[in-house]
């Protein structure tokens, strides 16, 4: 059970790659999160949407099998408050209603089909906590390559970027931001997934495919500079699987190690260097590396282009891996009442 003064809730992000499972602990006087379980499992929900318009059956199947997996965990651990949120796939589909009711047969509760800019500050609260408490510098890995800097505290406004398998959500604000601060937000239709069945159909995709998608790309980088100001943004913050798996692959991981991952720096260069490594492979030798979820091998090409061009265009440097993303905003949102105001006690 949780200790006093803290609440056990249960955050589920259901988007278009995968499913999450948070469990956890929290203390929202001294603004604290404890992990008692972290789950994520590739069921593909979004699969084949950006082509039918609709959630396939055998998607929603997969979906429903590890709710029940998931809704179990929850009832073992005593949380007190569920909150399921549906992002990118679900907002595209035609039959969302019987993703919701099977949702709400099998966890009790509605899922939220959020918004794209309901998303984007839900990553920007969980990824932004730890950056923005005052804790203390973060610093390289050592004995990791030379692109992991050595710097100390990463400082705001911060530009988080998270790259999901539909769609990805850019968000700048400081530190104030997190409660209830204005936000800068936009969500654009760019995707591992989307990209992927839209252009890098061979394997490994050819230079034509490759450039299709860096056009895709570019057009919707467009409208994002146009949104926000993103040169007013001094760090880049990188969400969500695509990009920690990158990370894990520039450190030359041989085991996906999350303490490792999180928060270390990489920069444009290793980026792109292991970026151009990962679309020269086919699936063979990208199954290859251990660090790469099974559900990640057809789509990291596309995941890691996404946050190439992302430095390329808006000049950034380097960038701070994030393991805590909107799974830890849902959290945080579930005790705070939303976005940073506290909930009627």
């Amino acid at each position: 059970m949780a200790a006093s003064g803290r609440r056990r809730v249960a955050a589920i992000d259901a988007g278009t790659n995968s499913l999450r499972l948070l469990i956890a602990d929290i203390d929202a006087a001294r603004g604290e999160l404890a992990d008692v379980q972290r789950r994520m499992e590739i069921v593909r929900l979004g699969e084949g949407v950006d082509a039918t318009g609709r959630l396939a059956p055998a998607a929603l199947a997969r979906t429903f099998a590890m709710l029940e997996e998931y809704a179990q965990a929850i009832a073992q651990s005593g949380a007190t408050a569920v909150r399921l949120v549906a992002t990118s796939a679900t907002r595209d589909a035609s039959n969302a209603a019987e993703f919701a009711s099977g949702v709400q047969q099998i966890l009790g509760v509605d899922p939220e089909v959020v918004t794209g800019s309901t998303e984007a500050r839900l990553s920007f609260s969980g990824a932004t906590a730890e950056l923005a408490s005052g804790a203390p510098p973060i610093s390289g890995q050592s004995g990791q390559p030379a692109s992991v800097s050595e710097a100390g505290q990463p400082a705001p406004p911060f530009l988080v970027v998270d790259i999901g398998g539909g769609s990805t959500e850019f968000v700048l604000g400081g530190v104030e931001a997190r409660a209830g601060g204005d936000l800068s937000a936009i969500s654009v239709d760019i995707g591992c997934v989307r990209l992927t069945e839209r252009h890098l159909r061979s394997d490994p995709p050819t230079k034509e495919q490759i450039d299709a998608a860096t056009a895709d790309m570019d057009s919707a980088l467009r409208a994002v500079a146009e949104a926000i100001p993103v040169a007013s943004a001094n760090t880049l913050v990188g969400l969500a699987g695509s990009v920690t798996t990158l990370t894990a692959v520039a450190l030359d991981l041989r085991v996906y190690d999350a303490s490792r991952i999180h928060h270390a720096r990489l920069s444009a260069g290793r980026v792109h260097a292991v970026t151009t490594g990962l679309l020269g492979m086919d699936h063979e030798h990208r199954a290859a590396i251990r660090v790469i979820h099974p559900g990640r091998v057809d789509v990291i090409g596309a995941g890691a282009l996404i946050l190439d061009r992302v430095m390329e265009k808006f000049g950034f440097a380097e960038m701070v891996a994030s393991e805590h993303d909107i799974l830890d905003g849902i959290a945080w949102s579930i005790v705070n009442g939303g976005f940073g105001e506290p909930e009627p006690q």
